[in-house]
């Protein structure tokens, strides 16, 4: 197999950044699916340009095979205002320094699938480019590389700005597109499901892994297992890590087993991610059993109608996911609980009256750029209680990634994902009881999610996430509801997975949502609610006395193993427990459907 690019003692710095790469040796073969890892400001989009050679090294070589097509999407773009989508897509002005070659065409019909798949599908092809968002021009730059051929895919940040249901679908696409793939995200699940090798960007080297986001995070604490290199509190937050991984779900376990002693070792005796009976308790004790009621709320964006008599409850320790597209109405939702628009336009929000939420909006909200990173966290609180632990603002600032030098960085040199970590650590100085967060994982570095995840699985309070990344939401909520842009909030009883199949049911005629699957909205009245978990908990009791009743039918099959008389008559008992089991079951089922939570 011949590498395409190959680097040789390949430095590269800049001033005030520093040095970024010094000496790194490499080669990227023919059908590499390569994912790049590595703290924010390590060096990651900087390696992308010299492979792609738009920046050249201070020092050693980057050679590419002899005719390479490289097709590049950074993290700026420069479209011209006046460009339509065709000109952008179609033609030659914007790709001719990113290509490097001539391109072949495609038809209407393919862009419009890529469009599509990205969620673009309601703009035309004479549409300017120059009204558009920042996202929106950007994923039309990516409709851009993906209708042409190319020897070589590298993308910088390609998940920014894409929903749930474009985020997979960009997967599925590249795992079918052939030539070779470089990606720098910070999407686990994107990761894990696309690329097959892993670079990770430290300490101005560069480590190869083999497989995604899963394995790269198995082999690294391996390594740094076997060289005692670092502190036993990464160590114990990385065998958390894995222990989620391993557990996780199926299409995350999937990717390539490891069967390593060491790696068991490491994930021996871990406990859950979270003591969810010991925060529940910890929760209603801080909020109390108030804290949303949302009574036949109609909430408008404009003339857009986002919900439409929603009747809803949000309880101590819940933790809800929100997903939907992009415009279907999340962030203003998110802005309704936390107080920035004061009422809905119909019916009632109640708020508890112990409630003291911290929204977390997608925008960089004014940090104090007159003080140091560490004053600024002080400003709010010099110590900080999570759950069971109490933190130190420098301790605090430290699980978010800031070195001791970097602390006494003052706040107005920090860069963007930097701002992003500071603004998520002042909400968290605050001690509030109740975490709405639009977006929580822009900006952030793998190792940053990993360790805010950490922190999210202690923290005794309720939480709603509106996110596009999957792994988050798998990994720090509960119960998922949808926003499908009809006034509805929809409970997701089967999660990320049923919010897709749910999409493709809405967007492909012939495509039904699979079995078992209901539209269930949140509709029930604070009384109904009750009720509904009242005969929940009685369902469930029920459920507990016939799962024992079975096991004790069993134990005298197996005294009466002779008897065949007596084997008969437990025999017929133990189908008709089962069968009444099944039945019970089913009740649960259809009314803990209906109920948040559950």
């Amino acid at each position: 197999m011949a590498n395409i690019i190959n680097l040789d003692r390949v430095s590269k710095g800049y001033g005030a950044a520093g040095q970024l790469l010094t000496d790194v040796s490499l080669g990227l073969d023919d059908d590499a699916r390569l994912g790049i890892v590595g703290l924010n400001g390590a060096g990651k989009s900087t390696l992308l340009r010299l492979l792609a050679k738009s920046e050249e090294p201070d020092s050693g070589r980057v050679t590419h095979r002899r005719d390479l097509r490289v097709a590049t999407l950074p993290q700026t773009l420069d479209l011209a205002a006046e460009a339509t989508v065709r000109d952008v897509v179609l033609g030659t002005a914007w790709l001719a320094q990113s290509m490097g070659a001539e391109h072949e065409w495609a038809g209407d019909a393919g862009v419009r699938a890529i469009l599509d798949g990205l969620g673009m599908g309601y703009l035309g092809l004479e549409t300017p480019v120059g009204p558009m968002s920042g996202g929106e021009r950007r994923r039309v730059a990516l409709a851009a590389l993906l209708v042409r051929e190319s020897d070589l895919l590298i993308l910088d940040e390609p998940t920014n700005h894409l929903d749930v249901a474009g985020v997979d679908w960009l997967a599925r696409h590249l795992l079918t597109r052939r030539g070779a793939l470089a990606v720098v995200t910070h999407d686990r699940w994107f990761l894990d499901a696309v690329c097959t090798a892993t670079w990770e960007v430290v300490d101005e080297q560069v480590h190869t892994y083999e497989g995604g986001y899963a394995a790269w995070i198995l082999s690294r604490a391996e390594r740094q297992r076997v060289a005692a290199v670092v502190e036993a509190r990464r160590q114990n937050l990385l065998r958390k890590e894995i222990a989620w991984l391993r557990r996780g779900p199926p299409a995350r376990t999937s990717k390539p087993q490891f069967r390593i002693d060491a790696a068991n070792a490491l994930i021996a005796d871990v406990p859950p991610a979270r003591d969810q009976v010991s925060l529940q308790r910890l929760a209603t004790s801080r909020l109390g059993k108030q804290v949303y009621d949302l009574e036949n709320v109609t909430l408008k964006a404009g003339p857009k109608t986002i919900l439409d008599g929603l009747t809803w409850q949000v309880g101590p320790g819940d933790r809800f996911a929100i997903l939907g597209a992009n415009g279907a109405g999340k962030t203003t939702l998110l802005r309704l609980l936390a107080g920035v628009t004061t009422s809905p336009d119909g019916g009632r929000l109640v708020t508890g009256s112990t409630v003291r939420a911290a929204f977390l909006s997608q925008e960089l909200k004014e940090l104090p750029g007159d003080l140091r990173l560490l004053e600024a966290v002080e400003e709010v609180a010099k110590r900080v209680k999570l759950g069971d632990r109490e933190l130190s603002a420098g301790q605090l600032a430290e699980v978010f990634g800031f070195t001791d030098k970097r602390i006494w960085t003052p706040v107005s040199d920090l860069s963007g994902g930097e701002r992003r970590r500071l603004q998520l650590l002042r909400l968290l100085a605050g001690e509030p009881n109740v975490l709405l967060l639009d977006e929580p994982t822009n900006d952030l570095d793998t190792d940053t999610l990993a360790a805010l995840e950490d922190l999210l699985d202690s923290w005794p309070g309720t939480m709603i996430v509106a996110s596009h990344d999957r792994y988050l939401v798998e990994r720090v909520t509960d119960t998922a509801y949808g926003m499908f842009g009809d006034g509805r909030l929809v409970h997701l009883p089967g999660g990320v997975d049923e919010y897709l199949a749910r999409t493709a049911s809405r967007t492909m005629p012939g495509v039904s949502a699979p079995d078992g699957v209901r539209e269930t909205a949140v509709g029930l009245s604070a009384g109904d609610l009750r009720q509904a978990k009242k005969d929940l908990a009685r369902l469930e009791r029920q459920l507990a006395k016939l799962e024992e009743r079975i096991v004790k039918i069993n134990e005298k099959l197996a005294d009466h193993g002779s008897d065949y008389d007596k084997i008969m008559e437990l025999d017929a008992q133990l189908k008709a427990t089962q069968n009444e089991r099944a039945e019970v079951e089913e009740a649960w089922l259809e009314l803990a459907e209906q109920v948040p939570g559950n």
